[in-house]
């Protein structure tokens, strides 16, 4: 069936999903409602692996039009200084700025200063892949629908640079930077106290809103999130796309030109701001070597494998505390399946893993045009947010630490580590 493009799905979870209520008092979980969400997954049978599938974007399709109107935000923490843009879909406008993506305008300040609300639609908040935007084809797929409906309040956190937006300190960012949207979230809470909070990443911003998810653990805001084609464990990722030729003179050589040419367009900044040398980052053809030359001088990495292993968000999963999806292809050339954490999910009642046999990275084209990963995007976000009884949602609460004698075993997901401690009792 494979060849008719007819992509097989499978799901991975715990044996005991989270328990949650029908808004009509009826028993589900969270594995009950991934399933119901899921559509079959009918791919184009041109595109018939996931090279083909990832190599598709390259046709540069229009896509669905969003329209945003941007914010810029000083960051709240001195630790990460700097500013850093979100952009909040908006009805269509006539105005136009250069400066921005299209069909993206400033806000007028008099405008934003008046957004505050009590209304109770749901709210989400989205994290774009590795150089993209708001403006990117993937994210305006599985988003238009949600638009369509009328239902919904939605923005997209664009990561420092990134979507024509400026660097203006030497804090950029990385596959763990989860501080601009930790700040958006307490923004959105504070502006709309009644709104039901959502979040959504694509790729690396997959990756991000999983250690988010993860590092925020049983006080998370969010009421449900999606991660799309995360790539996890980003050693392993990193070393299978070293070990193939396509892997590294196509994918890790694209990312790391469109890495190297986001820098560029930014070179006054960088020189201003960062230790960065642009000289030597010139001489850069892969993605491995960019965040040698940027990542670790940046962030005081020692190696680019050390920074993949602290960024990674594979053990992130475990320390989740909501509702969570993670759609993937398991012919996900960039994101490989060797880098899925398959046993972290089956630990997790607040997990699931929605694998599909075809789809590329980012890409799950379908006979005529559409993506696929919009309609489970759509039914799970319009289900939790106008069927689950929110106030059903169980406690969050953490497992007791594992113990032995007078000793416990505390292991942090988020910092990869197991901790030693006597016991109290």
């Amino acid at each position: 069936m494979e060849w008719l493009g007819r992509a097989r799905i499978n799901f991975t979870h715990s044996p005991s999903p989270v328990a949650l209520q029908e808004k009509d008092g009826s028993k589900t979980d969270l594995l009950k409602i991934c399933e119901k969400v899921t559509p079959p997954c009918q791919m184009n049978p041109l595109l018939l692996n996931g090279h083909l599938q990832t190599m598709w974007t390259a046709t540069k399709q229009h896509g669905p039009p969003v329209y945003y109107r941007r914010k810029v935000f000083d960051a709240d923490s001195k630790a990460f200084e700097g500013t850093f843009a979100v952009d909040f879909v908006t009805e269509p406008f006539e105005e136009t700025d250069d400066t921005l993506p299209p069909r993206t305008v400033y806000f007028k300040d008099q405008d934003f200063d008046t957004l505050a609300s009590d209304d109770d639609r749901p709210q989400l908040v989205v994290l774009h892949g590795l150089s993209g935007g708001s403006h990117e084809i993937y994210l305006r797929h599985a988003i238009a629908p949600l638009i369509d409906s009328g239902n919904w309040e939605i923005c997209v956190v664009n990561s420092r640079g990134c979507a024509k937006s400026k660097f203006t300190s030497g804090t950029l960012y990385n596959a763990r930077a989860t501080w601009d949207f930790r700040q958006t979230v307490k923004w959105l809470r504070q502006k709309f106290p009644n709104r039901p909070l959502f979040g959504l990443g694509f790729s690396l911003g997959a990756n991000m809103l999983t250690n988010y998810c993860g590092e925020e653990g049983t006080n998370c805001l969010l009421t449900a999130a999606i991660v799309c084609s995360n790539p996890f464990n980003l050693e392993v990722s990193n070393k299978a796309l070293k070990r193939t030729f396509i892997g590294r003179e196509v994918y890790q050589r694209v990312m790391g030109e469109s890495m190297k040419q986001l820098i560029n367009g930014h070179k006054e900044d960088i020189q201003k701001y960062t230790k960065l040398d642009l000289e030597r980052l010139q001489k850069v053809t892969y993605l491995w070597e960019f965040d040698r030359e940027v990542q670790c001088i940046s962030w005081g990495y020692p190696t680019e494998s050390a920074y993949y292993r602290d960024a990674s968000s594979c053990d992130a999963v475990l320390a989740i505390r909501v509702p969570f999806l993670a759609l993937h292809a398991t012919d996900d050339p960039i994101a490989v399946e060797e880098a899925i954490p398959y046993e972290e999910f089956r630990k997790n009642p607040y997990t699931v893993l929605c694998t599909t046999s075809l789809g590329g990275h980012l890409c799950w084209f379908e006979p005529g045009g559409g993506r696929w990963h919009a309609k489970p995007v759509t039914n799970f976000f319009n289900h939790m947010a106008f069927n689950v009884n929110h106030d059903s949602l169980p406690p969050k609460t953490n497992a007791a630490p594992a113990t032995n004698g007078s000793a416990e075993y505390h292991f942090d997901p988020v910092k990869h580590r197991m901790e030693i401690r006597a016991s109290d009792s």
